[in-house]
Formats: structure tokens, C-alpha cells, sequence
């Protein structure tokens, strides 16, 4: 028997802090910093802010208003489109004329990892968490040790994750999860994943014993993040079952996974390929064999361009600030620390282009005709590496560190290379680092389209 409207919650005023103001002015940064450009929770918080101050009514149409602004801004039609691509690029086909709609994939019901360094610590931790029964192998037991300690210690966190939800993580039981240095344990897995480091000639050998162990339908996997897959594929007697699966670092948390097709690859390899990315909650993104494949191979161009910004005049942090305030979510050089410079000098050396095979005679800054900078050469010889030995592009607190602060060294290192080689810093403004940035990825996205390695945009993006 009693009135509604003294109950109605819109009616009643918002009750009042004394700090108010300073108190919303704190929470703004924080939704700024984490927020990195993003307009949607800078919204959000004006539309609370809208609450305490004004009547439920006119908060109400305040927060339409904003809503508008982002259901028509450049960012919602980039996120819808963001979310459309991924789901085109379920739907793939390869340049022989194989597709997605006529292929069907093997189960997966085990799995085995070869190598434990930082890639395969990822790949056996993704696996575990997908509940697909894992063989971990390393060559010795020392490495294998490692390696297990390493591992564990990631599925503990991970497990930590998940038990604030309500799924738990069996990694204690040998069924689940067995390490060995046995390649004999291999024999009846579904599928291998070979994670050592990039080294033609070992993953080789590695191809050549998993072709005389595996069960004959067992698909072999290559995590090479350039490497040629028929080059691997070569090495064994079954080269229709072999792929590349390049899992990005770290593995257990990028969600894109590169699935590389060779020219004997057969379809059903490459819908259980995608249905491994599916099963592990990844992106996969089917494309062709070529150097760097697409996610590499357009980095290249953008590294490189980012490395010649400096021997011009500017800075490691500076280039990285211009993109990151643009929108990426890490810089050229902060990704190459993090990354680890040893991978691609490793690479680097590979080809001939920086090393003892280079021939006597050789531009240091040109390199088959091509401008070329061995500035990157110049840190590993000094033994940086980046993170895992504390200091790369910038210094950190210590071998393995995560905060990045400028590095004096480095600054000092250009200072005396562009002396060394005749080269006048000059002021680099914003505008230069982003154009020379993102169009020498964009063009080099335009040439693989033009040559059939990816099978259309979206892939690409």
C-alpha cells in the first residue's frame, strides 16, 4: 500500500563524495593510459561522469549523445571490420585451388613438442590449456630440465587465470603431460609441432627422424618464422604432411597463428592445421611459402625503416613513441627487444649478410645493391640481445627485465657510427617516422598480395 516513486531509483540524486572531482580526475588517467587511444573507454567514463552531475534524465540522453559519436567513428567501423576479417579468414584457399569448403581435417586427440626454448614452452603450454594430451622432447636432459621447470612455472600461472573462473588445469598428470628425450615417444602422436631455433640444416635432421618414427598419418608441423617449408618438407618421405605453424612470442598469448602451405602440402593438413588454431582459441591465417611468409616478411621493410630513421638522427624511443601514440601497441625497437635481436642476426647471417661470409670488399651500408644498415649487427656482436641479457635498444633493470629506459651507450653508439660514415643527424619530425613506417609495411603487404601469397586482404590485416 505504500507509493513507488520515493522508491524509483532514477529520482533519487547521486550521492555526493567529498573528493569528487580529484577522485574523477585520477580515474580519467587511468582510463587514458590503459585505454592507449581508444575512444570507447574514454566515453565510458564521460558518460559516468555525466551521472554524478547531472539529473538521471539528462545523464541519460548525454550518454546517447556519446554513443553516437562512436557508432559513427572511424574506430567502430575499424573493429567491425577487424571482426569480420577474422572470420574471412576462416574461409581459405591456396593458390593450387584447395579450399576450406571441400577439405576435411584429421582429430587431433595427442600432440608432441620438439624443443623447449621460449617458442616450444609456449606451444606445450597452449596445448595443455586446450586439454590435447602433450609429449614435450629435448635433445638433452640438461635443456629438458630447463625446459620443464620453465614450463611448469607458466602452467602455474596460467592455472592461477583460470581458477578465477571455473575451469582448472590438469598438468600434473603423465597422461596429460609427459617431458622426454626419447624420440621414440613420438610414435604414436596425431601431430608433431618442431619448435628449435632457425637453423636449416638441424630442423632437417629433426624432419628426417619424425618421418621414420611418426605413425604414418601423423601431420609434422615446422614453427619456422621464415624458413622454406618445402626446403624442411624435402626431408622426409612424406612432404604432403608437412606445414609451417608459426606461432608468434609468446606463444601462449598471441592469438594469430601462421599456417604455411608448400607445394606438396595437402588439404587435409591444412584444415587440421586450422582446426588445431580453432581448438587452441587462435586466429589462423592460411597463406603461401616465401621468404618471412606475410606476418615476417612485412616486418622486414618496417624494421629496417625504423633502423634507418636512426642512422639519420633519431632515436630508438622516439620512433617507437610516434607509432605507439598512433596506435600500435608496441614499438619497432621495444618488439625487437622483446622479440630477441639473436633471431634475426641468426637469420641475417643465414643469407650472407652480415658475418665472415660476406665477401672482402663489401659497403658496410649496402648489401646486393640495396641500402642496408648493420646497426643491429653491431648490438648482438656487442652480446645484446635485448631482454633476456638486460640490454638491446634500450637498457633494463636486469637479463630478462621488462621496463625499457633509454639507453646513454646507445645514444652514444649512433653518435660515433654516424661520424664513422660521414652521416649529418638531422631533426626527424613525427610525420616522416609514420609515413616511412606504416607505407613500407603497406607496400610490401601490396607486393605479396600481387604475388598470390596471401589470398586476399583481410588474410593480410
Amino acid at each position: 500500500g505504500q507509493p513507488l516513486a520515493p522508491r524509483r531509483l532514477s529520482l533519487k540524486p547521486v550521492p555526493k563524495l567529498p573528493n569528487m572531482e580529484a577522485f574523477l580526475s585520477q580515474a580519467r588517467v587511468r582510463v587514458k593510459k590503459q585505454a592507449q587511444g581508444c575512444l570507447a573507454p574514454e566515453l565510458c567514463f564521460q558518460a559516468v561522469r555525466a551521472a554524478t552531475q547531472m539529473a538521471f534524465a539528462d545523464g541519460v540522453r548525454r550518454e546517447r549523445e556519446l554513443f553516437m559519436v562512436l557508432l559513427s567513428s572511424g574506430q567502430a567501423r575499424a573493429l567491425q571490420y577487424a571482426f569480420l576479417a577474422e572470420r574471412a579468414a576462416q574461409r581459405w584457399t591456396t593458390a593450387g585451388g584447395a579450399s576450406w569448403s571441400s577439405a576435411t581435417p584429421q582429430p587431433v586427440r595427442s600432440a608432441a613438442v620438439v624443443g623447449l626454448g621460449t617458442m616450444g614452452r609456449g606451444i606445450v603450454t597452449s596445448l595443455v590449456k586446450a586439454n590435447i594430451p602433450v609429449v614435450a622432447l629435448e635433445q638433452d636432459l640438461e635443456y629438458l630440465n630447463t625446459g620443464r621447470k620453465a614450463v611448469m612455472l607458466l602452467l602455474e600461472r596460467e592455472a592461477m587465470k583460470m581458477e578465477r573462473g571455473t575451469q582448472t588445469l590438469d598438468f600434473h598428470n603423465p597422461a596429460h603431460l609427459q617431458f622426454t628425450v626419447d624420440f621414440d615417444s613420438l610414435r604414436d602422436v596425431d601431430l608433431v609441432i618442431e619448435a628449435v631455433f632457425e637453423n636449416m640444416a638441424l630442423k632437417k635432421e629433426i624432419f628426417h627422424k619424425l618421418s621414420r618414427i611418426c605413425k604414418p598419418g601423423a601431420l609434422l608441423c615446422t614453427n619456422t618464422s621464415a624458413l622454406n617449408i618445402d626446403e624442411i618438407a624435402s626431408a622426409t618421405s612424406r612432404p604432403q604432411q608437412v606445414i609451417g605453424t608459426h606461432f608468434f612470442s609468446p606463444a601462449h598469448v598471441m592469438r594469430l597463428l601462421e599456417i604455411i602451405y608448400g607445394r606438396h602440402t595437402s588439404p587435409t593438413a591444412i584444415a587440421t592445421a586450422m582446426q588445431l588454431a580453432k581448438a587452441l582459441k587462435k586466429v589462423g591465417v592460411v597463406v603461401g611459402n616465401c621468404f618471412g611468409f606475410v606476418g615476417n616478411r612485412m616486418m622486414f621493410p618496417y624494421v629496417q625503416q625504423a633502423v634507418f630513421l636512426l642512422e639519420e638522427g633519431s632515436r630508438p624511443e622516439a620512433v617507437d613513441r610516434v607509432l605507439e601514440d598512433f596506435g600500435l601497441k608496441i614499438g619497432p625497437f621495444r618488439m625487437s627487444d622483446l622479440a630477441g635481436l639473436d633471431v634475426g642476426w641468426r637469420s641475417r647471417q643465414g643469407q650472407g649478410l652480415t658475418g665472415p661470409s660476406v665477401p672482402a670488399g663489401t659497403p658496410a651500408r649496402q648489401r646486393h645493391g640495396q641500402r642496408y644498415s648493420p646497426l643491429p649487427d653491431l648490438l648482438c656482436e656487442s652480446g645484446r640481445f635485448g631482454q633476456k641479457t638486460g640490454k638491446g635498444w634500450y637498457q633494463y633493470e636486469k637479463a630478462g627485465g621488462r621496463t625499457a629506459t633509454p639507453d646513454p651507450w646507445l645514444h652514444n653508439l649512433l653518435a660515433q657510427y654516424r661520424d664513422t660514415h660521414g652521416i649529418e643527424p638531422r631533426f626527424i619530425d613525427q610525420e616522416e617516422i609514420l609515413e616511412r613506417c606504416l607505407f613500407s609495411l603497406i607496400n610490401e603487404g601490396f607486393a605479396i598480395l600481387a604475388e598470390g601469397i596471401a589470398s586476399g586482404p583481410e588474410h593480410l590485416d
